[in-house]
């Protein structure tokens, strides 16, 4: 088909936001509110990480890996919603679109692969722990976390660099974030855009299934180790050990299968936002608290560097 006589939109404007100015005030500081919480949470997990000598293990370099990505995740899409929020025209540009769609995927994949790869870390720590040490090495983390990281930010090139050539002329209209189907659904393409959009979802639903099933493959080994244990103890210990990265995996795997594995094409537009919001925003809201209010650790290094300040600050008063 021929694309010459056809005018590109150079801007989208979301249309799932609020009209009226007070309704748009009361979802901007909501959201304001969690976008705070999830950039304070993980630099705080990050932070005590790194100050915290008996936290430098594999485990926790994998969870401040992990709340470095859901910082730059989640800064891909909440401010250019919050922003969006406030300004009369709600709008993004062709170019930013495609920027903003192509981190939040990136992003995305780079969290689903080191997500892999904390199972394996799991795995080898209670199915062989003896060898563990030996096996997972400080240099055997970096390059797994360098890996995720290159997996994420290759994978979704060919499709990004694909939809960057496609001519937009009808409807410049977004529903929430900018995303592959709400990009295709404007694109000015014939019948066979069809085809291109079930590849899509086919390679999506690849990546998810093939993270799922190595993960599922991990903790079924995790659980039969963990049977053998005769105490109840040390069932339990082993167990705990696992909880706040299953968790987190139910978690972020359970919002992406309802974004992506879908059996309609379209839902309407309050399940579509509803979807986008709880992928973008609710499952990165929620890591932070799971890793800090469930491990005891973590817990622990908090409270002490709490207590360091408040004994400086008190000193600090006394001083003047």
């Amino acid at each position: 088909m021929e694309f010459s006589n056809w005018t590109t939109a150079q801007e989208f404007i979301f249309s799932a936001f609020p009209c009226s100015w007070g309704d748009s005030v009361i979802c901007f500081i909501p959201l304001l509110f969690i976008y705070a919480f999830i950039i304070v949470g993980n630099l705080v997990i990050i932070t005590v990480v790194q100050l915290n000598v008996h936290l430098h293990t594999p485990m926790y370099f994998f969870i401040s890996a992990l709340s470095f990505l859901e910082i730059w995740y989640t800064t891909a899409t909440i401010p250019k919603m919050l922003s969006s929020l406030l300004s009369e025209r709600r709008s993004i540009t062709l170019n930013g679109c495609v920027l903003q769609m192509y981190f939040f995927h990136s992003t995305g994949i780079s969290e689903v692969c080191l997500l892999t790869a904390m199972a394996f870390d799991r795995y080898l720590a209670i199915c062989s722990p003896l060898h563990y040490p030996t096996i997972m090495t400080p240099r055997l983390c970096a390059q797994l976390t360098l890996g995720c990281c290159v997996c994420g930010f290759l994978t979704p090139l060919p499709e990004i660099a694909w939809i960057s050539t496609l001519p937009f002329c009808g409807s410049n209209r977004l529903e929430h974030i900018c995303d592959f189907l709400p990009l295709l659904r404007l694109a000015c393409t014939d019948t066979h855009t069809i085809v291109i959009i079930q590849v899509v979802d086919i390679v999506h639903a690849v990546e998810i299934i093939t993270a799922v099933m190595l993960i599922s493959t991990s903790y079924v080994g995790i659980v039969a180790v963990i049977l053998c244990i005769r105490s109840a103890e040390g069932r339990r210990k082993a167990f705990s050990t696992c909880v706040s990265h299953l968790t987190v995996f139910l978690l972020f795997f359970g919002s992406v299968a309802f974004m992506y594995l879908r059996f309609s094409a379209t839902y309407s537009l309050f399940w579509d936002t509803a979807m986008a919001l709880a992928f973008a925003v609710l499952s990165p809201f929620f890591n932070p608290i799971i890793y800090s209010l469930r491990n005891k650790e973590i817990k622990e290094a908090i409270k002490k560097h709490i207590g360091q300040a408040k004994i400086l600050i008190h000193k600090s008063r006394n001083l003047t």
